[in-house]
């Protein structure tokens, strides 16, 4: 039976236990596995190689991006570091110019020690993407929306360039999660999150995922998911599959609270840029409508200089001062010294991570509620 995306989220994967009845996976808080004799496993041997409670989970997760093979991570740093695994040295990556300041610091100060190189383009333009290709790059590596400043780029163009020229496609989809966007769908192959995000959703756990289709590609790496050793635990596993069945109806007031909020920053004086892709004035708001069910629920702006941002922050009541976003409080943060803060300064600038750039992440408490702190915070800074 096909089940449209609510019912997958609750019903996915594997569904309770078939030999007690338990509506929920059972927790298999176990490190080993009982064999019947020498090479006479059950399917299962070790919980690094495999655990049943994780591998529920890493079959949701992979039916959810309509996907073939999930893979389930301790953090989505492990994720990412297990994809770069893939590449050797004299490879290099083509990635995105306003990217997760994590992703480019494992890039920058780990994998190229390795040989790997990266060139950074504004992956929007996808005549940036093709004036960088040569035979070295092995990969495009995007987000979109983009941290933090929200730039959409046209998965469906990329994909078509990679697979032109035989390179693979890596989309991070945390922001929009497959309740929004489904990349393996636009051609897409490979997808990263980080679980810890909207996928858990209540700010409890760590964790991250990759998903593809290709068997072979999964192969590669499911053994290094295996070498490297960076998986989820059962008991975080279980938590997530907890998490994911309400995505639907998180995501749904976090993009209803965020439009109302995005709509409320344009128009309140306070701002002198609003980064939101549902926004009709966004530059990516037509392929975000083209390739997405919705805008998602990250906004970044940039404060009018006639406030101090150090003092907005010390001003808001509800919303948090926190790393993280995706959980059902509302999060604030300021991507220069804390997201982004492994970027070089001269980079910062240049795609547009102002000092002045506050990002959020909003939540699901009531939107009046959240306007209404933003409001006092800001006009509490005024200089």
């Amino acid at each position: 039976m096909s089940l449209h995306k609510n019912s997958l989220l609750i019903h996915g994967g594997i569904d309770g236990d078939e030999k007690t009845g338990a509506v929920n996976v059972p927790v298999y808080q176990t490190s080993t596995f009982k064999q019947d004799g020498l090479g006479k496993d059950r399917g299962w041997e070790y919980s690094r190689t495999g655990n049943p409670t994780r591998a529920a989970l890493e079959k949701l997760v992979a039916e959810l991006e309509q996907g073939k093979y999930g893979l389930a991570f301790a953090s989505g740093l492990a994720a990412i570091d297990t994809v770069l695994s893939l590449f050797g040295r004299g490879d290099k990556l083509i990635i995105s110019d306003n990217i997760y300041g994590g992703t480019f610091r494992i890039l920058e100060q780990v994998f190229t020690r390795f040989g790997i190189e990266y060139v950074i383009v504004d992956s929007s333009d996808t005549s940036q993407i093709v004036d960088a290709l040569d035979d070295t790059v092995k990969a495009i590596y995007i987000e979109t929306p983009a941290n933090p400043l929200l730039t959409v780029t046209d998965i469906e163009a990329v994909a078509e360039i990679a697979k032109r020229e035989n390179k693979l496609l890596i989309v991070d989809n945390t922001f929009l999660t497959p309740y929004l966007q489904r990349p393996l769908t636009l051609g897409a192959d490979i997808v990263i999150h980080s679980g810890t995000k909207y996928l858990g959703g209540h700010s409890d756990t760590v964790s991250g995922f990759v998903v593809v289709k290709d068997e072979e590609l999964a192969q590669r790496l499911y053994f290094l998911q295996n070498s490297i050793g960076g998986v989820l635990a059962p008991w975080d596993s279980f938590l997530m599959i907890r998490g994911i069945k309400t995505l639907g109806v998180r995501m749904d007031r976090h993009v209803a609270n965020a439009q109302k909020i995005a709509g409320w920053l344009t128009q309140s004086g306070f701002v002198s840029k609003v980064y939101y892709p549902g926004l009709e004035s966004d530059a990516g708001y037509e392929v975000q409508k083209k390739q997405a069910d919705g805008p998602g629920a990250m906004i970044s702006f940039v404060l009018d200089q006639k406030y101090d941002y150090r003092t907005f922050f010390k001003k808001l009541k509800i919303i948090t001062l926190a790393e993280s976003l995706g959980g059902v409080e509302s999060l604030v943060c300021h991507p220069a010294t804390m997201t982004h803060a492994a970027i070089p300064a001269e980079i910062r600038h240049k795609v547009g991570i102002a000092d002045e750039l506050i990002r959020l992440s909003v939540g699901i408490e009531d939107a009046d509620d959240l306007i209404e702190d933003l409001k006092q915070a800001i006009e509490a800074s005024k200089k």
